[in-house]
């Protein structure tokens, strides 16, 4: 299958630098490893410039990787190789079943007969990969296969925002999937049991993803059209602030009078509202078992007493997703900045992590 894409579930060499590209930032980490172990080398959360990026669509790659190439130098990352994501609308993800009895060469040759099945555009213009998930939990007779697609021109410019920033893409994989792989840690970190069914909630700037984990496999994902910048418009519509001004959270810096009651409630409520139908729609498409814990992730994760709000309202615990509460630090990591910055990596680390796959 396609030469860069085929490599979205296969291992890539050590170390990786995770890039995660958003709609209002890009997030960088790069990890190493001892034994069973990581640590952090060096991290960094870039800006991008308004329109650069738009609901995973990377409309401006140059503008994209000069953030890239901020960030590299601000972390004092030296590593070349990088691992990014596709995410939004660029990438179609299903979960079909095929016989068991299938060797791995009949089942892609079976994807790519069916593949017009499952993808609305020509083959020619897409790149495709699939992984073998295991037996179907309703017919043993039948094998579980997650297919990922995205038009090859998605693929190619995520590689090329890559290369302007001197950097080599070895990996390009999934949002909900390097998600998924950095949960290893969340669980960790939290004392959560391998079976458990547990979603996650990734609080982007203006698209969230709801991702639902039954122990490393991901077994649902759906995109809700809310985020945090909705915040960010709210401040700069209420104090005439641009929008760097009005990220003042992110920087953990101290809010105008009033903001509490009169901007950050209703946009916590309106956000809590959102999540409730989220659960609901996996709880209404889904087989499989309620959610015990959500966890959430991104920049939006951050508003201050959301989780608390959330899983009050809800009826589950909620907790604020932190992969690297387990991980050592690099001496030279500055703690305050990585504090702020901590489930905004979320993707970026997940992405980090396939150097070690």
């Amino acid at each position: 299958m396609n030469e860069l894409f085929a490599k979205l579930f296969g291992s890539a060499p050590a170390p990786l630098v995770g890039v995660d590209i958003g709609t209002s930032s890009v997030k960088l980490i790069q990890l190493s490893a001892s034994g069973n172990s990581y640590r952090v080398e060096g991290f960094a959360v870039e800006p991008v410039p308004e329109g650069a990026v738009s609901e995973g669509v990377i409309a401006e790659p140059e503008q994209v990787a000069e953030a890239v190439k901020k960030g590299l130098q601000r972390a004092g990352i030296k590593a070349k190789n990088c691992a990014l994501a596709v995410t939004g609308s660029a990438v179609i993800t299903k979960v079909i079943n095929l016989p068991a009895d299938l060797s791995e060469d009949d089942i892609e040759g079976q994807i790519e007969v069916e593949a017009g099945q499952y993808i609305p555009y020509p083959r020619e213009e897409v790149s495709l990969d699939f992984e073998v998930l295991g037996p179907s939990p309703r017919n043993a007779d039948l094998l579980e296969i997650l297919l990922a697609a995205s038009k090859t021109e998605h693929v190619d410019v995520r590689r090329e925002v890559a290369e302007l920033a001197g950097l080599t893409a070895t990996v390009v994989d999934v949002e909900a999937y390097a998600i998924a792989n950095a949960f290893q840690l969340v669980r960790k970190g939290a004392g959560i049991d391998d079976s458990e069914t547990v979603g996650v909630l990734n609080i982007g700037s203006t698209v969230s993803t709801m991702i639902v984990l039954r122990g490393e496999r991901s077994i649902y994902s759906r995109e809700h059209g809310f985020g945090g910048h909705q915040l960010v418009e709210e401040c700069m519509r209420r104090y005439g602030m641009d929008a760097e001004q009005a990220s003042f959270l992110q920087r953990g810096e101290e809010p105008p009078a009033g903001f509490e009651d009169e901007v950050l409630e209703p946009f916590r409520q309106n956000v809590i509202q959102q999540i409730s139908r989220a659960l609901q729609f996996y709880s209404s498409s889904s087989d499989y078992s309620s959610i015990s814990t959500l966890f959430l992730t991104g920049g939006g994760a951050s508003i201050p007493g959301l989780a608390e709000a959330v899983g009050n309202e809800v009826g589950i615990s909620c907790e604020v997703a932190d992969p690297l509460k387990e991980l050592r630090l690099s001496p030279k990591i500055n703690t305050r900045e990585l504090d702020q910055a901590r489930p905004a990596l979320t993707t970026a680390c997940g992405l980090a992590l396939r150097g070690f796959d």
